[in-house]
C-alpha cells in the first residue's frame, strides 16, 4: 500500500489521488453492495428530502429510484444524485453509497465538491479516513475547493479514530489557509480533544488546557458558544481539578441566555465530587431539581458514588431512598456503588438488607455486587455464609471470577485454615477458571506463615508449570519466610535468582533483609544492603530506616541513631511515630530521660502525635527499672505539651508511686483522672485500694471501693480480695466474712492469698467462722 498523502499536501492540492480509492470505486465493491443490499429489510425513514423525485421510504426505493435516474437518457444532474445518496446515507448504508458513487461515475456521471463530500463522509463513517483524503485529492485535481463542512468530516473522522492530534493539526492547518471554522469544527476538535482514548494521564491533561485554548480563541474567529461546546469546557475543567472555573463557564451561559442541561449540571457535580465537595454537589443536585431540571442515571450514581467514596454511607442510604421517592428507579450500578460502601464499612447486615432488596424488585444481582458481599462477609469472619452466597450465585448462573475466588482463598488463608483455601483453589481450576498471579502468591504466602516452605516452594513451582511467573510479591514472601526461620543465606540466593530473572527487589525486599541482618546484629551487612538498594535505584523509605534506628538503640549506639535521623529528614523522609518511640525507648535505657523529654517535645510541635501505647510502654520501663523521678518527669513532660493521655498512662504512674509509698502523690493523680475527663478503670482502682490499704487507711479503702459503681465500674474478684484481706489481716473479721459472703455470691472466687488467710484464722480460733 502507497503511503498516503498527508493533509498539508492535500490542502494544497500537490499530491494526486491514493491507489486506495479507484479499487473502492471498482467493480469488485460490486459484492459488498449486494451483501448490504441483500441484509437491508427496512431502514430509517427518508428525512430532509423534499423534491419531486422523493418516493421513496426505504433502501428499495431508493435503489429503484437509483436504477431509473441512472438509466434515464439524459441522465438527471450530479445535484439529484446527491440529494439521493444524502438520503441514504442518513440510513445509514454508507459503504452502498460508496459503491453507487462508483456507479455513476462509470455511467458517466462526473461528481461534485458536495457529492465527494458526500462520500468523504461515508469513508469517515466507516472507519476509513484515510481513502476520505483521498478523495479530498481527486476532489483538489478535478479543480474543487473543499469547504469548511468537507474539511470538519475529515477532521471528524480523525477524531473517531482517536487520531486527535492529526485533527488539531489539520483544523489549525484549515484556519492557516484562510478557511473560516464553524461551530461544527470546533466543536468535533472540542470533542475529540476531551475524549482521548486510552491515552496516558499526561496526554489527556494537555489535551483538556488544549481544548480550553480552543475554546477561548473560537470569539476571536466569530464562532459562538453553544451549550455543547459550553459543556466540554466545563468538563475540561472539572478534569483538570478547576472545578471553581467550570462554574465561570457556568455563569457566562447564564448570562448569554443559555440554559443549563442535565449534562451540564451532572459534569459540575462529577467534579465536585472527585475534589470531595460531595455536599456542594448534592446542594447543586437538588437545586437542579428544584430548576426543573430532571437529573438522569448519570447525576444520581455520580453523588452516590461521591457521599460513598467519602465514606458517608448513611447519608449514602438516605440519598438512595430520596432517588426512589423522586420517582427514580435505582439500576444496578447504584445498588452495587452502595452495598461496595456499606460493606467496606463494616455494616455487613445493611448491605444483605439492600441485596434484599435488589431481589425483590427483580434485578438480577451482577457479579459486582456478589463479590462486595462475599468480601464483606470473609471480613466478618463468616467464610461459611460467604461459600453459601458463592453457591447460590452460580445457581443464579452468574459465573464467579477471578476476583470471587481470591477472596475467598484468602479468607481461609488468613482464618489458617489452608486446606480448605486449597479445595477452593482446586475447584476453581475445575471451573476453568485460572488462578493468577495473585492467587498463587496468597497461597505462597499462607504457607509461609504456617512455617511450610518447602510447601510454599512447591506451589511456585506449581505455578511455573502453569505458565505464570512468580513476581517480586511472590518472591519477597518467601525471602521474608526465611530470614524469619534464621535461613538469611537461603534468602540471599533468593534475591540472586529474582534478579537473574529480572525481576528487581522492590523497598520491600530490602527492608526484610535489613531486618533480618540488623536481628543478626551485623549491623555493617546491613549497612551495605541499603547501600546496594540505592544503587539499584530503590530509595530507602521510613519502614527501613526505623529498622535500623532500633537496631542501633538496641546495641547502645542512641548517638548514631539520632544521626541517622538527620539524614532521613536531609532525604525529606519525616520520621514518624514509631521512630520516636524507639529513640525514646533507647534514650531512656540510657537514662537519658531528659532528652527524651525534650524528643517528645519536638515530636508534638511537628505534628507527630505519639501513640499511648508507646508512653505507657516508656513509663512502664522507668517504674519497673525503680527510676520513679525520672518517670514522673516525663509524665509531667507530657502533660507539658498538651498531649491527652489516657488511663492507662496515670495507672501505671499511680501504681509506681503506690509501691513507693507515695501514697498521697498517687491520690492526688486519681482525682485527676476524673478533672481531665478520664474514667478509673478496674486496674486503677485495684491498685489505688490496695495502697491505701497497705498504708493502714482502711476505711479510705473501703469507701473507694464502695464508690466504684459511681464510675460505672462494679468490683471484680481482685478488688474483693485485696479488700477481704485488709480487713483480716487488721482483724475485722466480721467485715472480711461479710465482703466474702457478698464476693462468693457475685460469682467470684477467693484466691490463694485470701483463702490461706481464712485457714490460718480458723485454726487459731479453732471454730468455724463460715457459720
Amino acid at each position: 500500500m502507497g503511503k498516503l498523502p498527508s493533509s498539508s499536501s492535500l490542502l494544497n492540492g500537490r499530491r494526486n489521488l491514493s491507489i486506495l480509492y479507484p479499487y473502492f470505486f471498482s467493480s469488485s465493491f460490486n459484492t459488498i453492495a449486494t451483501h448490504i443490499e441483500s441484509l437491508s429489510k427496512d431502514s430509517m425513514p427518508v428525512r430532509g428530502l423534499q423534491k419531486k423525485h422523493d418516493r421513496f421510504h426505504n433502501l428499495n426505493g431508493a435503489l429503484s429510484l437509483f436504477n431509473k435516474m441512472i438509466d434515464e437518457c439524459p441522465k438527471p444532474s450530479i445535484v439529484e444524485f446527491s440529494i439521493l445518496l444524502q438520503a441514504i446515507v442518513r440510513m445509514k448504508h454508507y459503504a452502498l453509497v460508496v459503491f453507487l458513487g462508483s456507479q455513476m461515475e462509470l455511467r458517466g456521471v462526473s461528481h461534485n465538491a458536495y457529492s465527494l463530500t458526500i462520500l468523504i463522509n461515508c469513508f469517515c463513517h466507516l472507519g476509513k479516513v484515510d481513502f476520505g483524503f483521498s478523495v479530498l485529492g481527486k476532489m483538489l485535481k478535478l479543480g474543487f475547493e473543499p469547504n469548511v463542512v468537507t474539511l470538519s468530516t475529515l477532521i471528524n473522522g480523525l477524531c473517531n479514530q482517536s487520531r486527535v492530534s492529526q485533527a488539531v493539526d489539520l483544523f489549525y492547518e484549515m484556519i492557516e489557509k484562510g478557511y473560516r471554522p464553524d461551530s461544527f469544527a470546533c466543536n468535533t476538535v472540542l470533542n475529540g480533544l476531551c475524549k482521548s482514548g486510552n491515552t496516558g494521564r499526561a496526554v489527556r491533561m494537555k489535551h483538556y488546557a488544549l481544548a480550553i485554548s480552543l475554546g477561548s480563541q473560537m470569539e476571536l474567529w466569530g464562532v459562538s458558544h453553544d451549550v455543547y461546546s459550553f459543556n466540554i469546557l466545563i468538563n475540561c475543567f472539572c478534569q483538570l481539578g478547576k472545578v471553581d472555573f467550570g462554574f465561570s463557564v457556568l455563569g457566562k451561559m447564564l448570562k448569554l441566555g443559555f440554559e443549563p442541561d442535565v449534562v451540564t449540571l451532572s459534569t459540575l457535580i462529577n467534579g465536585l465530587c472527585n475534589q470531595s465537595k460531595v455536599s456542594q454537589a448534592a446542594s447543586l443536585f437538588d437545586e437542579m431539581i428544584k430548576k426543573g431540571c430532571r437529573p438522569d442515571s448519570v447525576a444520581y450514581n455520580t453523588v452516590l458514588n461521591g457521599l460513598c467514596k467519602t465514606g458517608n454511607p448513611g447519608r449514602a442510604v438516605k440519598f438512595l431512598r430520596t432517588m426512589n421517592e423522586r420517582g427514580f428507579e435505582p439500576n444496578i450500578r447504584a445498588y452495587s456503588t452502595l452495598i461496595d460502601c456499606l460493606c467496606k464499612n463494616g455494616l455487613l447486615n445493611e448491605a444483605l438488607d439492600l441485596f434484599s432488596e435488589v431481589k425483590v424488585k427483580g434485578i438480577r444481582p451482577n457479579i459486582v455486587i456478589y463479590n462486595c458481599l462475599i468480601h464483606g462477609m470473609c471480613n466478618s469472619g463468616q467464610q461459611q455464609e460467604a461459600t453459601k452466597l458463592l453457591n447460590e450465585m452460580v445457581g443464579n448462573k452468574v459465573s464467579p471470577d477471578i476476583f470471587t475466588y481470591n477472596i475467598l482463598i484468602d479468607a481461609h488463608c488468613k482464618e489458617g485454615t489452608i486446606s480448605e483455601a486449597v479445595n477452593i483453589f482446586n475447584a476453581m481450576r475445575k471451573q476453568g477458571v485460572k488462578p493468577d498471579v495473585v492467587t498463587y502468591n496468597i497461597v505462597v504466602d499462607a504457607w509461609c506463615k504456617e512455617r511450610l516452605i518447602s510447601e510454599s516452594l512447591d506451589m511456585v513451582h506449581t505455578m511455573r508449570k502453569q505458565g505464570i511467573e512468580p513476581d517480586v510479591v511472590t518472591y519477597s514472601t518467601l525471602v521474608d519466610a526465611h530470614c524469619k526461620e534464621g535461613r538469611v543465606s537461603e534468602a540471599e540466593d533468593i534475591v540472586d535468582t529474582m534478579r537473574k530473572e529480572g525481576i528487581e527487589p522492590d523497598v520491600v525486599t530490602y527492608n526484610i533483609l535489613v531486618d533480618a541482618y540488623c536481628k543478626e546484629r551485623s549491623i555493617s551487612k546491613a549497612v551495605d544492603t541499603i547501600a546496594t538498594m540505592r544503587k539499584q535505584g530503590v530509595e530507602p523509605d521510613v519502614v527501613t530506616y526505623n529498622i535500623f534506628i532500633d537496631a542501633l538503640c538496641k546495641n547502645g549506639m542512641v548517638s548514631e541513631a539520632e544521626c541517622i535521623v538527620d539524614t532521613m529528614r536531609k532525604q525529606c523522609i519525616e520520621p514518624n511515630f514509631v521512630t520516636y518511640r524507639t529513640l525514646m525507648l533507647g534514650m531512656c535505657q540510657l537514662g537519658r530521660v531528659s532528652t527524651a523529654c525534650e524528643l517528645l517535645r519536638k515530636m508534638v510541635t511537628s505534628g507527630e502525635v505519639p501513640d499511648l501505647m508507646t508512653i505507657s510502654i516508656l513509663l512502664d520501663d522507668f517504674c519497673k527499672r525503680g527510676k520513679l523521678d525520672e518517670a514522673l518527669e516525663f509524665f509531667q513532660a507530657m502533660r507539658n505539651s498538651g498531649l491527652k493521655l489516657d488511663t492507662d498512662s496515670y495507672s501505671v504512674v499511680i501504681d509506681a508511686l503506690c509501691k513507693a509509698g507515695q501514697i498521697e502523690v498517687a491520690k492526688e493523680l486519681f482525682h485527676e483522672l476524673s478533672v481531665n475527663g478520664l474514667k478509673p478503670n478496674v486496674y486503677t482502682y485495684d491498685i489505688v485500694i490496695n495502697g491505701l490499704c497497705k498504708e493502714g487507711l482502711l476505711d479510705e479503702a473501703y469507701q473507694l471501693f464502695r464508690s466504684m459503681g459511681d464510675n460505672d465500674c462494679l468490683p471484680v474478684g481482685c478488688c474483693y480480695n485485696v479488700m477481704i484481706q485488709a480487713f483480716l489481716r487488721n482483724s475485722y473479721t466480721s467485715k472480711a466474712t461479710e465482703l466474702l459472703t457478698e464476693m462468693v455470691g457475685k460469682g467470684f472466687c477467693a484466691d490463694l492469698c485470701t483463702a490461706t488467710l481464712f485457714v490460718d484464722l480458723i485454726l487459731q480460733s479453732n471454730e468455724s467462722i463460715l457459720i
